[in-house]
């Protein structure tokens, strides 16, 4: 008897089962604030986006970093469009497939036009995995995109709780991406390169908190993917922008302290030809002109003047 028990562990051991109850892919809902017939906040400038339509830019181009960069993470989202799901969908739509990360994204709001700062809200701070989350991203907001982070808050900050924070069953946080009330703020996210930075910093914060908490499940791609963002811009063209930030006789450093204001990583080109200034320095790759345009205000604004939109 003693035999066939040591037999059979053996082959449980050894067989496949027992994988069995080990998880290998992680799933996040990203949830875009608001939508359709309600607009959310409303920025002073009649030129700036509504922040129904910046949460899903910043949501779109984080689901695209976590596509790009992440494997074995699965990303769904609440909408994609300009539609208003209801809160209890949201909600249900997370618990109906049993996610394992809520990240909601909204944009700040207040009658007092000097406020500004990012936000990130949890529903209680006794859940300790959830404030883990809103602390990292407050944390790469300050240092990766160099906002003014005004902390994580709960329910008794507000005074009230937040539907989609209290009912749905997984690690959650709703990030406030600045304050659109805010002149100087409401233009940095109405910027490609600030919706794209602000994007950058919660995936960081995200991809930080997911290699601590699933040390078995392998989530750095060796080579980045191609997003399906990616794939339709470009496919539509063939051809990509960046923005060329500088030129130089000798090669700098692509890590220089000139660049660093710009937070952006930086690429170093040598060009064929029998100019004394034979490197470049570019920034950003882009699906179209227009689109880099877009961005090179944001840059020409933190110094580079002279810089321009090129083909990549």
């Amino acid at each position: 008897m003693r035999f066939i028990v040591v037999l059979l562990l053996g082959i449980l051991c050894s067989s496949p089962y027992q994988a069995v109850g080990q998880k290998r892919e992680i799933i996040v809902v990203i949830d875009p604030g608001h939508g359709g017939h309600d607009p959310g906040h409303l920025s002073n400038n009649g030129q700036h986006l509504t922040e129904k339509e910046l949460n899903l830019k910043i949501a779109k181009y984080l689901g695209g970093y976590i596509e790009k960069y992440l494997q074995n993470v699965r990303v769904v989202y609440t909408r994609t469009t300009d539609v208003y799901p209801s809160l209890d969908n949201r909600v249900d739509k997370a618990n109906a497939i049993n996610a394992d990360y809520f990240l909601s994204i909204h944009c700040n709001g207040n009658e007092r036009k000097s406020v500004r700062g990012t936000e990130s809200h949890v529903h209680s701070l006794s859940l300790n995995k959830s404030v883990a989350l809103a602390r990292e991203i407050e944390k790469q907001f300050s240092s990766r995109a160099g906002r003014k982070s005004r902390g994580v808050k709960d329910e008794r900050d507000l005074q009230h709780s937040l539907q989609v924070l209290k009912y749905t069953n997984m690690t959650s946080v709703l990030v406030e991406c600045g304050f659109i009330t805010n002149q100087k703020e409401g233009n940095f996210l109405n910027t490609t390169y600030g919706q794209e930075i602000i994007a950058s910093a919660i995936f960081r914060g995200f991809r930080s908190r997911i290699v601590k908490e699933h040390p078995s499940i392998s989530f750095i791609r060796s080579k980045p993917a191609a997003t399906s963002t990616e794939n339709s811009s470009l496919a539509s063209t063939g051809t990509t922008f960046g923005i060329q930030i500088a030129s130089s006789k000798n090669p700098l450093d692509t890590d220089d302290y000139s660049f660093k204001r710009l937070k952006m990583s930086v690429e170093r080109r040598k060009l064929n030809t029998s100019s004394a200034y034979k490197y470049i320095y570019l920034v950003g790759e882009y699906g179209s002109r227009k689109e880099a345009k877009e961005a090179l205000a944001s840059i020409q604004n933190n110094g580079f003047k002279d810089a321009i939109v090129v083909k990549r």
